[in-house]
């Protein structure tokens, strides 16, 4: 078995994490070509890789940033995807199971088969966990890299406080299969996964492989109610809440009254109007047999 291991230096774990994911994989049994560097350089490597046919897997360390423009170059026939958590939220790994040591994840990867997942697009911009308009796009786009780096998740937490104190509604305009809805919302949200946000869930029944998406949006006005629906959505229990929207569909399109920031599995990388689609099983993924974000494995999935 031949991999191709791609680590990004720069996300919060990545640093000291290359050489050893590589010895791991020579223990393991694989024959491995490594490539730590940035995100672009890492992506153009798989795309060489799919063309070349030359591995069995392509393992990626990174945040979710990394490992969704990667797996972006591999979708549709290229080799399986392997997973290093490397990053800060690591909502991907979150929502498949995967374990974050990377001494386990190494060996998760040699001994599961690959399954196909789903893929969401926004405008075209394939994402693996959620695109979201409004607090979470702030966010992005505050969070600096020194400051996922030196604070980790508690970096989100302080962010998302300061944001929440000045945040501002606005007017959006949802469209889904069977649905058109105006509203005042705070953020609006579009998962193909389980979780976004460092560990929010999209949705309680919300699956990568369910070939649908989750959506939900946040339309209250009152603080301490926003602090609340906050909690809840640890859970996903959000969804039950009166002043937040919930829909799942194949479709949704979204426009705002001006062009608005679209944040992308935590990049912010087009802008409303913005319209969601699903690549279906378009990745192949290492993952456990069974997982809450996961449908259950069966010899169908094989």
């Amino acid at each position: 078995m031949r991999a191709l291991l791609l680590v990004n230096p720069r996300s919060r774990s990545g640093a000291e994490a290359l050489d050893r994911a590589e010895d791991l994989l020579r223990r393991t049994g694989f024959v491995v070509d490594a490539l730590g560097g940035p995100a672009d350089a890492l992506i153009e490597e798989a795309r060489r890789s799919r063309r070349s046919g030359g591995h069995d897997v392509v393992v990626a360390g990174g945040g979710d940033g990394t490992l969704g423009g990667i797996a972006a170059a591999l979708l549709d026939g290229g080799p399986p995807l392997g997973v290093l958590p490397l990053g800060t939220a690591n909502d991907f790994a979150r929502t498949l199971g995967l374990p974050t040591d990377p001494a386990e994840a190494v060996a998760l990867i040699a001994r599961t088969r690959p399954r196909p997942v789903d893929v969401g697009l926004v405008n075209g911009v394939p994402f693996l966990n959620a695109a979201s308009i409004g607090l979470s796009a702030d966010l992005a786009g505050e969070l600096t890299e020194t400051a996922k780096r030196r604070f980790g998740r508690s970096g989100y937490l302080f962010t998302a406080l300061r944001l929440i104190l000045r945040a501002r509604s606005f007017r959006v305009t949802i469209e889904g299969d069977f649905e058109r809805t105006e509203a005042r919302s705070l953020m609006v949200a579009v998962g193909n996964g389980r979780h976004h946000g460092g560990g929010l869930t999209i949705a309680p029944d919300a699956r990568i492989d369910d070939g649908k998406l989750d959506l939900y949006s946040l339309e209250t006005t009152r603080l301490w109610r926003l602090a609340l629906i906050a909690w809840a959505l640890r859970s996903g229990q959000h969804v039950h809440w009166s002043d937040v929207r919930a829909s799942r569909g194949d479709v949704f399109e979204i426009r705002t009254r001006r062009p608005r920031p679209v944040n992308v599995d935590g990049e912010l990388r087009t802008t409303t109007p913005a319209r969601f689609s699903l690549l279906r099983g378009a990745l192949l993924v290492h993952a456990p047999p069974a997982a809450a974000g996961l449908q259950p494995f069966s010899a169908s999935s094989s």
